[in-house]
């Protein structure tokens, strides 16, 4: 069966999104059932598979949208910057940012990390090389600080990954309103994160 067109197949496609991503990141991927989203966005079971045929096809688009939205957002970010940028400015510049963008988006991030292990290999690979790519964008600030003297940096792919995953287990735990602003969050992380490469 074709898929729907029009602004309103878009709007049932963007509420089926809206309501996976919810009830993954309350229930997880594997408790989740097709029957139970299309509840929750109230149109019957059959509806959903216009849209997505498989609730792996969902996943997929869930993560595959996440990583396009969050390098496109740095593509922006990166504009702004200086055409001769320092390493250190690149990287206050990259840690902001990354603490920014992934605090406003909790429910995506969590389920762009926690369910991968729920990907099939061909959908694994796609949504790895989108993070890769975004990665890469640290690795390059790293290698060029190492290069410039500026950073202690042995292993700049290995410090990479280690320095994503605690800036993103930050929205396990930050929550706003607390006696810590998300200001004084990003802060304390630039210190961690320079007191770590310098």
């Amino acid at each position: 069966m074709a898929r729907p067109s029009g602004a309103k197949g878009e709007e049932t496609a963007e509420r089926v999104r809206a309501a996976a991503l919810s009830l993954f990141a309350r229930q997880g991927y594997a408790a989740v059932s097709m029957r139970q989203i299309a509840a929750e966005v109230g149109v019957q079971p059959g509806a959903l598979y216009n849209h997505f045929p498989t609730k792996q096809d969902l996943l997929r688009d869930l993560m595959s949208g996440h990583m396009a939205a969050l390098l496109a957002a740095w593509e922006q970010e990166a504009a702004t910057a200086p055409a001769d940028e320092a390493p250190k400015p690149a990287l206050e510049r990259f840690t902001r940012f990354h603490i920014r963008y992934h605090l406003a988006r909790t429910d995506a991030v969590f389920i762009s990390y926690m369910e991968l292990r729920n990907l099939e290999p061909e959908n694994f690979a796609g949504i790895e090389a989108q993070r890769r790519a975004y990665e890469d964008v640290l690795t390059r600030i790293l290698e060029r600080g190492a290069a410039a003297g500026e950073f202690r940096v042995s292993e700049p792919r290995v410090v990479t990954r280690a320095l994503i995953a605690m800036l993103t287990g930050l929205g396990t735990w930050y929550r706003p309103g607390g006696r810590l602003s998300e200001t004084d969050i990003e802060t304390i992380y630039l210190n961690m994160v320079t007191g770590s490469v310098t």
